[in-house]
C-alpha cells in the first residue's frame, strides 16, 4: 500500500506540475504576473489531490488490512472469522465473499468434527463386544465352544460391513467411486433381492411383494450398485414394519427413468425427521443400524444422475422412491 501511495503521489504531482506548466504559458503569453499565479495553482492542486489520495488510501487499505487481518485468523484454524463489508463498492464484493467461504470453511470443519466423532462411536460398538467376548472366553466366564465363537464372529463381520460402509460412502462423496455400468434388467435383479430377503420376512411375518411391468426396459446401471440400494431401503424398510405388515417394490417407468419405490406400512418416520434421514450416521429413535444405510442409497443414486426422495407419515408407514435414467 505504501509503494502504490507514492507512485499515485507521484503521478498526481507530475499531472499537477504540467497543468501549472499549461497555465503559465497561458496567463505568460497575456502578461499577467508570470510565476505567482500557477505557483499558487500547484501547491493548491497538491495540497488538494493529496487530501483526497490520504482518504482513499486509508479507506482502500484500511478494508484489505481487515481481509488480511481476518484471512491469517483462517490460516491459523479459527473459521469463526468475519471481515465488516465497508469501504468502495469493490471491497465489499470481496468481504461479502470472504464472508461466505469462512462460514462455508466453518461448517465443514464442525461436520468433520462430527464425522469423527460418530465414526469412533460407532466403531467402538463391536470392538468393545468382541474385546470383552475374547477377556470372557479366556477368563472362563464364557464356555469355549463354537456358539461364543459365532458370536464374536458375528461381531467382526459387523465391523467389517461397518468399514465397507464408510469406504462406499467416502469413495461416492468424494466422487471417485469406481461405475462398472452395463445394461441391466432392474426387475430380475430386484426379484432376486426380494428372494434375498423372503426368509427373514417369512420369519417377521412380513409379507414382501414385487411390482414390475413385463416390458421393462434395460437400464445401464452399475447392477453391484444397484443391488446395494436395494438391501439398504429393504433391509430398513423390514426392521421397521411390525408383524402382519407389507414391504413392496413397484418398478414404473416414466419417460426415459426407471422409477423405483419401496414401500412399507411400518412405524413411519417423524416430520422433523424426515428431512435428514439421508445424512450420514443420524439415526432416529427407533434405529438399530449405523445410520449409514441411507446415506449411501442417496450417493449411489446420485451418482447414477437419479434422484431419492422418502415420503412417510408416522404410524402408517415409509415410501422411498428413486429414479434411474434408462440410456448412458
Amino acid at each position: 500500500m505504501r509503494r502504490i501511495a507514492l507512485a499515485s503521489a507521484t503521478l498526481l504531482f507530475l499531472s499537477a506540475l504540467g497543468v501549472g506548466t499549461l497555465v503559465s504559458m497561458l496567463f505568460g503569453g497575456r502578461g499577467l504576473a508570470g510565476t505567482t499565479v500557477p505557483a499558487a495553482l500547484i501547491l493548491l492542486a497538491g495540497v488538494f489531490l493529496a487530501g483526497v489520495l490520504a482518504v482513499t488510501m486509508r479507506r482502500v487499505g484500511g478494508s484489505l488490512g481487515d481481509v488480511v487481518e481476518a484471512a491469517n485468523r483462517v490460516a491459523s484454524g479459527d473459521y469463526a472469522a468475519r471481515v465488516a463489508e465497508h469501504g468502495p463498492p469493490s471491497l465489499r464484493t470481496v468481504g461479502r465473499a470472504f464472508n461466505s467461504m469462512a462460514v462455508k470453511l466453518e461448517s465443514q470443519d464442525r461436520q468433520r468434527r462430527q464425522l469423527m466423532a460418530d465414526i469412533a462411536h460407532e466403531l467402538r460398538t463391536p470392538l468393545t463386544v468382541i474385546q470383552g467376548r475374547i477377556e470372557g472366553l479366556l477368563d472362563g466366564v464364557y464356555p469355549r465352544d463354537d456358539a461364543q465363537l459365532g458370536k464374536a464372529l458375528a461381531e467382526t463381520r459387523m465391523l467389517a460391513r461397518l468399514v465397507d460402509d464408510l469406504r462406499t460412502l467416502a469413495h461416492a462423496e468424494s466422487g471417485t467411486l469406481v461405475m462398472q455400468k452395463e445394461p441391466t434388467d432392474v426387475a430380475a435383479l430386484a426379484s432376486e433381492v426380494v428372494d434375498t430377503f423372503s426368509a427373514e420376512a417369512r420369519s417377521r411375518q412380513v409379507s414382501l411383494r414385487l411390482d414390475a411391468p413385463h416390458d421393462l426396459a434395460l437400464v445401464t446401471v452399475d447392477p453391484l450398485r444397484l443391488r446395494e440400494i436395494l438391501m439398504n431401503l429393504l433391509s430398513n424398510a423390514l426392521h421397521h414394519t411390525p408383524a402382519n405388515g407389507r414391504i413392496s417394490i413397484e418398478l414404473n417407468t416414466s419417460r426415459d427413468q426407471v422409477v423405483v419405490t419401496v414401500a412399507d406400512t411400518g412405524t413411519g418416520i417423524a416430520p422433523e425427521d424426515l428431512p435428514k434421514i439421508f445424512d450420514r450416521f443420524y439415526k432416529g429413535t427407533t434405529s438399530r443400524g449405523s445410520g449409514l444405510g441411507l446415506a449411501i442409497a442417496r450417493n449411489l443414486v446420485t451418482a447414477h444422475g437419479g434422484e431419492i426422495k422418502a415420503e412417510s407419515q408416522p404410524g402408517r408407514g415409509t415410501a422411498i422412491t428413486f429414479s434411474l435414467q434408462t440410456g448412458d
